[in-house]
Order: C-alpha cells, then sequence, then structure tokens
C-alpha cells in the first residue's frame, strides 16, 4: 500500500481483533479502533497499546450500524483500508437469536460498505468464517468447496461475502479479501492479550480456561456419534498470531487483487474435541472435567483447512502448533483470571472522552 497506511479495524477490542491491531501497529500502521463493546472490554484498546509499544490513532465506541457515527469516523480520519471483525460469532447462540445476528452481522457490512463508498475507501478485509463450508463433502476443505451453511451465524457470513462480491462488481475501484479462517484460539505470548467473551463461553478453548481456573464447573461435549475417530466433532484450530499476521499481509496484497477474493486460513491440521481436552488439561497440569451431552443443533462433524491458496499466492503458512496454542492461551488466563475486568476495577478503562468535533489523535474518542 503506497502513501499513508491509516487501517480502521471494526471490532478492534476484540479476540482477533486486538491481536492484528498489534500486529499492524508493530508494522509501522496507524490504527483506529470502532467496538460497541458487545462482546469485548473498553479495556483491551490500552493492552494494545501496552503490547505492541505505541499508541492506536483513535478508539471509538460505536456501533458500526450506526451510519452517523460511522460517517463521523471517516470525516475525522484519513481511512486507507478497512478490516472488518465487528459481529456475533458463535453458531450455538446464532440458532437461539438469528434474526439478531442477521442485524448484526449482515446490517453492520452493509452500513460500513456504504459509508466506505461515500468516503473514498476501497480497501477491504473481511472476517469470515469456514462455518460457510458446512458438512463438506471432501475434507480438507479448499476455497472450491460449495457453501453448504448449516447455521445463522455461518449464513449471515455468506450473505456478507455475497453482498461485498456485488459491491466490488458494481464498484470495479473497491478491492477485498474475505478470510475464512477456521477456529482461532491461544493468546499473545505476553499473557496481556487472549480471549475473555462476556457471560458464558460459547466456544470451546475459553470455556475450557475458565474451567482449568475454577470460574466454571465442567465442559459439555456437543456429541460422541459424529463419524470421526473418537465420536466428537473435529476442527482446524489457529493461533490467533498466525491469524493476525494473516490479516497484515492481506492488507499488504490488497493492490493485486481485483473484486472479492476468498482465502482460507487454518493449519490443515484436525483436533477432536477430546483432544483439545486433553491437551489443554496437560498444559494446565490437570484432567479438566466435562460431560457429554446431545449434539449442537448447526454443528458439523469435521472441519479442516486446506490452507495451500494463502501459501500459494502469499507464502504465508502458521507457524504455532497446537500445544503452542494451549501454552498461551493458559498464561493469559492465569495472568488474567477474572479476564479484563480486574482494568475496570475503580477506574475508568479509558480516559474521559472526547468530542468529535475536537480531535486528538493521541487520546482515544467516543462515537454516539
Amino acid at each position: 500500500m503506497s502513501g499513508p497506511k491509516t487501517v480502521l479495524v471494526t471490532g478492534g477490542a476484540g479476540f482477533i481483533g486486538s491481536h492484528t491491531c498489534v500486529e499492524l501497529l508493530e508494522h509501522g500502521y496507524e490504527v483506529c479502533i470502532v467496538d460497541n463493546y458487545s462482546n469485548s472490554s473498553p479495556a483491551a484498546p490500552a493492552r494494545v497499546e501496552k503490547v505492541a509499544g505505541r499508541p492506536l490513532l483513535r478508539v471509538y465506541e460505536a456501533d458500526v450500524r450506526d451510519h452517523q457515527a460511522l460517517s463521523a469516523i471517516f470525516a475525522e480520519n484519513t481511512i486507507d483500508a478497512v478490516i472488518h471483525f465487528a459481529g456475533r460469532k458463535a453458531v450455538g447462540e446464532s440458532v437461539w437469536i438469528p434474526v439478531d445476528y442477521y442485524d448484526t452481522n449482515v446490517g453492520g457490512t452493509t452500513s460500513l460498505l456504504r459509508s466506505m463508498r461515500e468516503n473514498g475507501v476501497h480497501r477491504l478485509v473481511f472476517s469470515s468464517s469456514c462455518s460457510i463450508y458446512g458438512e463438506a463433502a471432501r475434507i480438507p476443505i479448499d476455497e472450491q468447496a460449495p457453501p453448504r451453511p448449516t447455521n445463522p451465524y455461518a449464513r449471515s457470513k455468506w450473505m456478507c461475502e455475497q453482498i461485498i462480491a456485488d459491491a466490488c462488481r458494481q464498484h470495479p475501484e473497491l478491492a477485498a479479501y474475505s478470510l475464512r479462517y477456521f477456529n482461532p484460539v491461544g493468546a499473545h505470548p505476553s499473557g496481556l492479550l487472549g480471549e475473555d467473551p462476556r457471560g458464558i463461553p460459547q466456544n470451546v478453548m475459553p470455556y475450557l480456561m475458565q474451567v482449568a481456573i475454577g470460574r466454571l464447573e465442567r465442559l459439555s461435549i456437543f456429541g460422541r456419534d459424529y463419524a470421526t475417530a473418537d465420536g466428537t466433532a473435529v476442527r482446524d484450530y489457529i493461533h490467533v498470531m498466525d491469524v493476525a499476521q494473516a490479516h497484515r499481509i492481506a492488507l499488504e496484497r490488497l493492490d493485486e487483487v481485483t473484486g472479492l477474493d476468498i482465502l482460507n486460513l487454518g493449519t490443515g491440521v484436525g483436533t477432536s474435541v477430546l483432544e483439545l481436552v486433553r491437551a489443554v488439561s496437560a498444559t494446565c497440569g490437570k484432567s479438566l472435567p466435562y460431560d457429554i451431552v446431545e449434539r449442537r443443533q448447526g454443528d458439523v462433524a469435521k472441519l479442516v483447512a486446506d490452507p495451500g491458496a494463502a501459501a500459494r499466492k502469499w507464502g504465508w503458512r502458521t507457524t504455532r502448533n497446537l500445544a503452542a496454542m494451549c501454552r498461551d492461551a493458559w498464561r493469559f488466563q492465569l495472568l488474567n483470571p477474572a479476564g479484563f475486568d480486574d482494568d475496570l476495577t475503580g477506574r475508568p478503562a479509558i480516559p474521559t472522552a472526547r468530542s468529535l468535533d475536537t480531535p486528538d489523535p493521541m487520546t482515544r474518542t467516543r462515537a454516539n
């Protein structure tokens, strides 16, 4: 990317977003975050700055569906590209509240695309999902596999991809990557950043971490009658730091893209839920309790990536194995037994918000 390198990261206080912001800051980008903190913490941006050793340009508390707030953010900053993480992301929850998922994920994406168009921003990296593939006919799964989404979360991501593709066809200057990653886990090796969802975790690794630290009693494993080696679902777990690096590379390669390009991010190695439980138990030094319960609606037996396309196009490959994922996730949990909540006790996590009409690039700004 030539010229100024200012990136707007939606959902930048979230798990993958915060790690990606560190990656961007460490490679010289100026970074603005917009997040409504519905599943993240306002303490996260300060952690990002501490890890990266340099400040974020601005942090806005706003919902990407709020067109007025987005317009003000674009007006205040010269944005070169957007990485779009903001959205809901839990398969099981999406089955319970499907309309909320379509409203947040699809509505947020259309609002963002409209604001980008109005403000002349033509580079986008979209946070997509392997769940789009559903029950794939072949494992490992490459990008040519037909979409077969089995739950509202997956369908919402697929709809967003189609909307972005349509926008690219209508506006040829728009270039976008959609990164379909498999199951990001782990944490920053410093232990300062990690996965800290609000409420009861909807994903297996943060749930296991909270069982290990004593915040939750035991894990429920959904189904043991899948056509897999031990009967539990198999997933391709990928370290969040590898995912963050791939987003930075995607930004660097957007000038080579015409329209929408789709790439898988994964290791190509499948791990069953029982294998993951054993790996986490070995890391934390104790057997973690679990129950086998009925299958969860919307789940599939196997999701394992063929990551070859990213290797061929970018030379990108994952560099961290399952042991590193478990070790880094456990370090974060040990150092932050209550998650980011410790940062929010007795003092504000971020300075008092300034008005949008009194910008200061070295302070955080709240957009209402």
